[in-house]
């Protein structure tokens, strides 16, 4: 018994036709006919009835349909795991990612490669951009998915997203419901924001942002993650400039508008050292090409 004549049977008991089943096969009759002779020879038993009106599975031929599907899924798993390791595509990955990435093309990315890739787990680690450019140049880390202005020497990038700035506002809040405001209008307000530790691109932006809109802000609370700043604005304890993906974050207290003015959007990339591509990485960089968003 052949994987070829398996392969040859489950066609056939799909199409129950043989000219069909060959055509699909890209083959003549006869050869058909002679494995699938061969087939029965070894499992000893006849597996399709032929007559004038057709092609019959006979219980037989039933019986075998499950059990030849499972090898042949038995040794397509075997030649991907023996191909994933000639490739390098077995052990791990470390992943870094800022908050923001879960909303905004990460899960895809991974739930794609895993499925290509089941050997090679992934290990994800939550943390600012600026503690992922450190543990990537002392190669702690693979590959990283930060924010930043401007990609530092050394490393190649791929823009996964580009997104623009929102304000977010407590539900109650009186500019809640309008379409667009003008940052302007949240002159006083006590704001939310991540840190300049966290982020000092994001820090630096949104006070210029804050300048040229003819204001300073009053920095009430400074914290690690955008979903917390977002959580803060639901308690109604401050106001916020966000990205555009946290309005997914599904939280029905906290209101998201859109401003007037289009500031630089808020660009995550996916950072990698440039001297090194190991497989597994060139693989992981291949899926992450695949989601990301289009140049306008």
């Amino acid at each position: 018994m052949e994987f070829r004549h398996l392969r040859y049977f489950l066609v056939l008991a799909e199409e129950l036709h043989f000219g069909r089943a060959a055509q699909r096969l890209a083959i003549t009759q006869p050869p058909l006919s002679l494995n699938i002779q061969q087939l029965e020879a070894s499992v000893g038993a006849q597996l399709f009835t032929r007559n004038s009106r057709g092609v019959q599975l006979t219980a037989a031929g039933q019986a075998f349909v499950p059990a030849a599907r499972a090898l042949l899924d038995q040794a397509n798993q075997a030649a991907r795991e023996a191909r994933d390791v000639s490739q390098g595509l077995v052990g791990s990955l470390q992943i870094g990612f800022v908050g923001t990435a879960l909303y905004r093309g990460l899960p895809g990315i991974l739930k794609s490669f895993g499925a290509e890739h089941p050997r090679l787990r992934l290990v994800l680690r939550e943390m600012s951009s600026s503690e992922q450019l450190i543990d990537l140049r002392h190669e702690r880390l693979d590959v990283g998915f930060v924010h930043t202005t401007h990609v530092p020497a050394g490393f190649s990038q791929i823009l996964l997203s580009s997104q623009p700035f929102v304000a977010c506002l407590p539900a109650g809040h009186a500019l809640a419901r309008r379409k667009r405001l003008s940052l302007s209008r949240l002159q006083g307000e006590p704001f939310a924001m991540v840190s300049r530790a966290v982020s000092p691109d994001y820090h630096e932006r949104f006070l210029g942002l804050c300048a040229d809109a003819g204001f300073a802000p009053e920095l009430r609370y400074e914290l690690r993650h955008w979903l917390s700043v977002v959580s803060l604005v639901a308690q109604d304890l401050a106001v916020a400039l966000v990205p555009a993906a946290m309005q997914q974050a599904g939280l029905p207290a906290a209101v998201f508008v859109p401003l007037d003015a289009q500031a630089q959007p808020y660009d995550t990339h996916c950072l990698w050292l440039s001297d090194r591509r190991p497989d597994a990485l060139t693989a992981f960089l291949a899926t992450v090409q695949a989601f990301a968003q289009p140049l306008e």
